[in-house]
């Protein structure tokens, strides 16, 4: 593996960030994941947009985007693989020990990794946490991640793939790494921005192109959903058959079953929608 570490190509053993960076002493940093797909990223100008937004949540300066996209294609062609996670990471940089940044400038860090298509369906578990959607980092994609780490373990300890957040008024929010959906009287629903979750790329890509309302929905929500399925960039769409201890009757359902359809034909047919 070859990984871009601030302007150039190394071999993964020699790719050397400090241990002062900021992004490692105080998870000041922001993060993309790309999915790419034979050597090609899907909707990185969608991304690259995100990047920018979250940096200057931060106050980092804005990153060199003509330098990302170098940066991108030459990792994904020194690492080719049919499928692909492209991982952007855009840091504080070098700093003293404490929450105030250096004056070094920021670190910029592009990795890949070889993935392997999702299942169709999946299981999900609601946590006991929940998201601040008035928070200073709330719709930022920061590196900060440590509360979506001991989530996601609770949920694999009881084999589901990802964990479901309210906000702090109760209302339904997102996963550690996901969007989610839920089908309510045949209607197709996900949580606003507003409710403080990420806004993510492959969310407002499926918004977009299924006509999908953007709806404040009581946690209780998933108990009534006749379908829930989640959206990230590595799983696209996805189904989910369980939550919690309830089995979703059908999973895909048929309104699910349509977004995997539109999102695979869209997608396909344009990767930088």
């Amino acid at each position: 593996m070859k990984i871009w570490v601030n302007g150039a190509l190394h071999p993964a053993a020699s790719a050397h960030v400090s241990v002062l960076d900021h992004g490692m002493t105080v998870g000041d940093g922001i993060f993309e994941t790309v999915k790419a797909v034979h050597g090609q990223p899907f909707a990185l100008t969608r991304h690259l947009d995100r990047l920018t937004r979250s940096a200057r949540g931060l106050g980092l300066p804005d990153p060199d985007l003509d330098e990302v996209r170098r940066a991108c294609t030459a990792v994904l062609d020194a690492n080719p693989a049919a499928l692909a996670r492209l991982r952007i990471t855009y840091t504080g940089g070098l700093s003293p020990l404490g929450s105030d940044r250096g004056d070094a400038g920021p670190t910029l860090v592009v990795a890949a990794g070889a993935t392997t298509r999702r299942p169709d369906t999946t299981a999900v578990i609601t946590v006991p946490w929940t998201r601040n959607e008035r928070g200073a980092l709330t719709g930022l994609k920061t590196t900060s991640y440590a509360e979506n780490v001991v989530a996601l373990a609770r949920a694999r300890e009881q084999g589901a793939s990802e964990a479901l957040f309210a906000n702090t008024v109760g209302h339904l929010c997102e996963g550690t790494g996901s969007n989610v959906f839920v089908v309510l009287d045949g209607e197709l629903h996900t949580p606003p921005v507003s409710s403080g979750c990420l806004a993510g790329i492959t969310r407002a890509l499926t918004v977009d192109w299924t006509g999908a309302h953007e709806t404040d929905l009581p946690l209780d929500a998933l108990e009534r959903a006749e379908e829930v399925f989640l959206t990230s960039t590595l799983r696209d769409v996805q189904a989910v058959h369980r939550v919690d201890g309830r089995q979703l009757p059908t999973a895909p359902g048929p309104v699910t079953a349509k977004a995997m359809r539109v999102f695979d034909e869209r997608s396909g047919a344009d990767l930088d929608p």
